[in-house]
Formats: C-alpha cells, structure tokens, sequence
C-alpha cells in the first residue's frame, strides 16, 4: 500500500492510494469524517437575549462554528466559552471567547447574529471533545475518492478547519489500524472458545 500526496494546503489534501482495495479506501474516508474526535460547544446557558432569535436558534448557530485544536489539548477536558455583546453591532465567532488559548474559533469571520440598538447578548458555553458520527458539529471534515483506471484511489479531503487536512488523515489511519487490531483480538477469541467445545 502506497500513498503519494498530489495537491496540500491549508485545509485540503489530495493524494492517491495505491495497492489498497475499495474496503479499506472506504474504511478511510468514513473514519476520516465520523471518528476522528474534534471539540465543538455542546451545550449553552443563555443569561441575556434581548435580540429577534430565540434562544435555542442561537445556541444551534454556535454550536456548529469549528473550533480549532492547538497542541496538548486532552480529548477529556472541558473548554468554557463565552460571549457578551452589545447592539447596534453585526456579530462575528471572533466575539467568542475561549478560557483556554490551545482552543479557539478556527475562523474570526463566521457571521452569528445582528443586534440593533439596546439588544444584548451574553452567554457562557462548553466545549467537549465529540465524534462526527454522533453530530455533524463534531466532523472533522469532509473526504470522497473515485477509482482511477488502473485500480488506484485518488483522494480529496476538505478540513473544516479543526485540525490540519494530514493530521485528520493520519488520525483516521490510527483508528483503522486500532479497530482491525480489536477486530483480530476478536476472532482469535471466539475461534478459541468454539474449540473449547
């Protein structure tokens, strides 16, 4: 198995697997998009809302901006993020503010709500660590692959900004590798309790 990197930036990756097979070309395109664990706000005490949205529209807005991962982040730990805002003003994710510097909003220009004079905003939110299979808030990105001819796979992978296109190829190889492993330990199991019998 060989995979050779075409095109790489910042948030996308495209590369071509080779000597592989459709089963494990398609193992890695799922876990890249539903295992791999991202932290995103999972939950929103609203103290103040003075503006036209409910409460629960706002939350769900927050809850989907991507919140970049620095280094030495624990997928068990908890992030507070808060938010106070004051009309007249358009407000942006660069208004939340996290208490930990390692995570953060990934991108300052994520349009959250308008607030007209007098209204206000203020709230306090967490982060926890979560998986793209359990809500798309938590997806790391999105991937897809076509088979070439000559039985390669090319790859094109997108980050939602969360962690680096590679870092979540990588991630997601990991977890393949891990599952198979479990998978082996499985059968050597059951295999040794049907000659048991």
């Amino acid at each position: 198995m060989k995979i050779k990197v075409e095109n790489e930036d910042k948030n996308k990756l495209a590369f071509v697997l080779s000597k592989s097979t459709v089963g494990f070309a398609n193992m890695i395109r799922r876990l890249s998009m539903s295992w791999v664990p991202v932290f995103a706000i999972d939950n929103v005490t609203i103290y103040e809302n003075s503006s036209t949205l409910f409460d629960e529209y706002i939350a769900h807005r927050i809850g989907l901006v991507p919140l970049k991962l620095g280094q030495g982040v624990r997928d068990d730990e908890q992030v507070l993020i808060s938010l106070d805002v004051h009309g007249p003003a358009s407000i942006y994710s660069s208004a939340l503010e996290s208490t930990v510097d390692k995570v953060k909003v990934a991108t300052d220009k994520i349009p959250l709500l308008r607030l007209l004079e007098h209204q206000n905003l203020r709230l306090e939110a967490k982060a926890i660590s979560g998986i793209g299979r359990k809500h798309a808030k938590w997806q790391a990105g999105m991937a897809g692959y076509e088979m070439l001819d000559n039985g390669d796979f090319k790859f094109e992978y997108e980050s939602f900004m969360q962690l680096g296109p590679r870092e979540t190829i990588s991630k997601a190889v990991d977890l393949a590798s891990a599952k198979c492993s479990e998978l082996e330990q499985s059968l050597k199991a059951l295999k040794k309790e049907a000659s048991k019998k």
